[in-house]
């Protein structure tokens, strides 16, 4: 699998080191991701376009997109380089991965484990995974035939 997708194996290491990077690293290392989430509200409420997006978005509820956010290209590197016949197993490598770090991250000083993020991850994981399924769709097909 590796051997065969040389630069998308390197791409899926990179992208999974920036992620063990973002969550693995002591707090006392890292920027406050929360305060940033309430810089970037606050900026956003001067806008009044923007008053329906920013009166239901809070600093949890932008945590947890971001959560999401973070783990969509994991679910798409992963189905990439197990293919569309083996989506089930991207899931739950994925799934694997977000827990395996939440866990990790009861060791760490300062980080807070918490289900609401292993749910946020599965489920930018899982949006990944079908992300991918419908992109490479077509192809799949064509080959089928």
């Amino acid at each position: 699998m590796f051997h065969r997708h040389p630069f998308l194996s390197l791409l899926t290491f990179a992208y999974l080191g920036f992620v063990g990077l973002v969550t693995l690293t002591p707090a006392s290392a890292m920027p406050s991701y929360s305060a940033l989430a309430a810089r970037v509200l606050a900026r956003l409420e001067r806008y009044r376009d923007l008053d329906q997006v920013t009166t239901r978005l809070s600093v949890d509820r932008v945590e947890f997109l971001a959560n999401v956010g973070l783990f969509v290209p994991v679910g798409v590197f992963v189905l990439l380089l197990f293919g569309t016949r083996l989506w089930w197993v991207a899931v739950a490598g994925s799934v694997a991965l977000t827990s395996a770090i939440e866990t990790t991250q009861r060791s760490i000083p300062g980080r807070v484990s918490d289900p609401r993020d292993v749910m946020a991850n599965s489920v930018g994981a899982v949006i990944g995974v079908v992300l991918a399924v419908v992109l490479t769709l077509p192809g799949t097909l064509r080959r089928r035939r």
